[in-house]
């Protein structure tokens, strides 16, 4: 199976690498975003990749994007090697690949969480609370919070993007499109999290990010309800108090706390049991998406 680490495409200038993807400046306007096979975890970028991760990711990404109709989205084409040909003597590009257009991206990440689990957890425990909106008593981990809530944060030049109230979040989007944005976010993560309960699957959470537009319309970016980006969690043996068996990578970051990892670089080798195992999770949640209406 393939795994792609890098990317060179030589007839385009590249102007960004991050944990994942690669991103390709084609015009003034548009972009080319790869998306490659590099896994991370708890900010730290891995020597081994995942086969074919990429191509799940871009699966999964492009049937919800397809599936908005809400709000605008940075998608100019889902099969950039029509437009861009050369892309055809880049094996595995292509089927990894997406062209956009262009935006000026929000410096904040939209997360909509349905259940209470990861870095609100403890905070939970302490305060009763997650990224400050009190909740309900008794909410075991991994428990159902009685309506879904909006907990941004902002995001870190490095290092892990930091937990910020709505009221921060509003100071830094501005009110009247922070107010977009949280509506914009319930609204697909509420989409999402209902369609995936009829394939017996349970959408957690999920992060959206945003960017505006030229004439200053909210336009949703990045990727969307992926299982980098959200936490999906199978239905059929989950239970409240536990972590949940689920379809992302926090399968990987189990076996990292597993092995007493001080989560600081080097990474250490990922078995190679464990990166069959999440190339499996990735490919069976991508299968059951594209098995959606």
């Amino acid at each position: 199976m393939t795994t792609i680490l890098e990317t060179g495409i030589s007839e385009l200038k590249k102007l960004f690498s991050g944990k994942v993807r690669d991103i390709y400046e084609v015009s003034a306007d548009t972009w080319l975003i790869v998306t490659t096979d590099r896994i991370s975890a708890f900010d730290v970028v891995f020597s081994e990749g995942i086969p074919l991760k990429g191509v799940y990711l871009n699966r999964v990404a492009n049937h919800w994007f397809k599936s908005v109709s809400s709000i605008k989205t940075h998608i100019l084409s889902y099969t950039p090697e029509k437009e861009l040909p050369f892309l055809k003597n880049y094996p595995g590009i292509p089927e990894r690949s997406i062209l956009v257009k262009k935006m000026n991206r929000l410096p904040v990440e939209c997360i909509v969480r349905g259940y209470l689990f990861g870095s609100v957890w403890s905070e939970y425990q302490e305060h009763g609370t997650a990224s400050g909106i009190s909740l309900p008593a008794g909410i075991p981990l991994a428990g159902e919070i009685p309506e879904p809530i909006f907990t941004p944060s902002g995001k870190a030049e490095e290092g892990h993007d930091i937990n910020i109230t709505e009221k921060e979040f509003m100071d830094t989007v501005g009110a009247d499109v922070g107010s977009q944005i949280k509506e914009a976010s319930l609204a697909l993560y509420k989409q999402a999290r209902d369609t995936m309960k009829k394939a017996g699957i349970i959408l957690a959470d999920t992060k959206f990010e945003f960017g505006l537009d030229t004439d200053g319309s909210l336009v949703l970016v990045d990727e969307i309800l992926t299982p980098d980006s959200s936490r999906y969690w199978v239905g059929e043996t989950y239970q409240v108090g536990k972590s949940p068996e689920s379809f992302d990578k926090q399968f990987v970051r189990d076996y990292l706390l597993s092995i007493d990892w001080n989560k600081q670089p080097p990474a250490p080798p990922l078995p190679a049991d464990i990166i069959e195992k999440t190339r499996q999770k990735y490919e069976q949640i991508a299968d059951i998406v594209e098995s959606l209406a």
